[in-house]
């Protein structure tokens, strides 16, 4: 049985705890893995191995030469596509097809982005009577990342790249139900980066290794994609040591159809909007808010789209376009 460690200060390492918990695929009801879970303990060890290398190799590193390395990261994710493809995919539930063509290359394609953006933020200066003032961008610190089930890859390198790029170190709490394609980013990075500068801490939420990244007085910033409830306990968490904050909480939006609108297109774009991912998407058109007068008309032509384009099947099979939910508990609340 496959087993999912940590990685801190560039080795991958059990729990102290000796706890784990299983990875199922959602798809199947099957265990795929067992993984290590982090607490207290394991985060400690990875927030001191990223304080450090502040102050090592990458915290003295020309801009050029971390860029040219977050570019090979680029490349490693890449390299090994199908491999993330198949984690993503038996991990999420997510189609294979959505797997290979979009959550893998937007998820490599982040580390390229952030490598070539970050080397044209410039400093601002401005002028006044007998001064002139200057604005200089250093890097946070450490940050701390937790990151999401729905595209697992692909919004953990959303926030990942942006880190590095601009020269902080990252420790990182995945989702407790998708940790397979974080480990996969931690050998690909484990490779190329000096260690300490990324680290990975599997684990839960609440009284675990999620609570004691966000409490930790040695991070300085927490980026955080999830349910709204959760970001205001980590809110609550980071006000004493006032920590930099990046959410994205609770993100469920309308879709509005207004009797103008060109038919066609509107009805093609709430199908992508509202099915894609089983619908497990930030942006999703969760509601559909149509004009009186194309209401009937709209209705009939999406039921024939569905109809002719969503076929559930298991995610494995490249021609199902929706796989599974991405747990039986979310299964049983949606």
């Amino acid at each position: 049985m496959k087993e999912i460690k940590h990685l801190i200060n560039g080795e991958f390492v059990g729990s102290a705890s000796g706890k784990m918990f299983d990875d199922i695929n959602p798809a199947t009801g099957k265990l795929i893995a067992k993984v290590h879970e982090g607490g207290k303990v394991e985060i400690d060890a990875a927030v001191a191995a990223a304080r450090a290398a502040l102050t090592g190799p990458w915290g003295t590193m020309p801009m050029e030469q971390r860029m040219a390395l977050l570019r090979k990261v680029a490349e490693g994710i890449s390299a090994r596509a199908e491999e993330f493809a198949q984690a993503e995919s038996a991990d999420n539930g997510m189609p294979i097809s959505l797997a290979r063509t979009a959550a893998v290359p937007r998820g490599s394609a982040n580390f390229t982005q952030f490598a070539e953006h970050f080397k044209y933020v410039a400093t601002e200066t401005w002028e006044m009577d007998g001064a002139l003032n200057y604005s200089l961008r250093r890097p946070l610190g450490v940050i701390g990342i937790i990151s999401p089930w729905n595209f697992p890859l692909l919004l953990s390198t959303w926030k990942i790249a942006p880190a590095l790029a601009s020269g902080n170190t990252v420790v990182m709490k995945p989702s407790e139900e998708t940790p397979m394609t974080a480990m996969l980013t931690a050998e690909v990075i484990n490779e190329i980066l000096p260690p300490g500068v990324f680290n990975v801490v599997q684990g839960l939420g609440g009284d675990s290794a999620g609570s004691a990244l966000s409490e930790h007085p040695d991070v300085d910033g927490i980026t955080f994609t999830g349910e709204t409830t959760t970001g205001k306990t980590i809110m609550r968490a980071a006000a004493d040591g006032l920590k930099k904050l990046s959410f994205e909480l609770g993100g469920k939006n309308p879709n509005i159809v207004f009797a103008d609108a060109d038919l066609e297109e509107a009805l093609t774009t709430t199908l992508r909007s509202s099915f894609a991912n089983q619908g497990e998407v930030c942006l999703c058109g969760s509601r559909i808010y149509v004009q009186r007068p194309i209401f009937d008309q709209f209705v009939a032509g999406l039921v024939a789209k569905v109809k002719a384009n969503v076929k559930v099947g298991d995610p494995s099979d490249p021609a199902s376009t929706m796989g599974s939910l991405v747990s039986k508990e979310h299964f049983q609340r949606v």
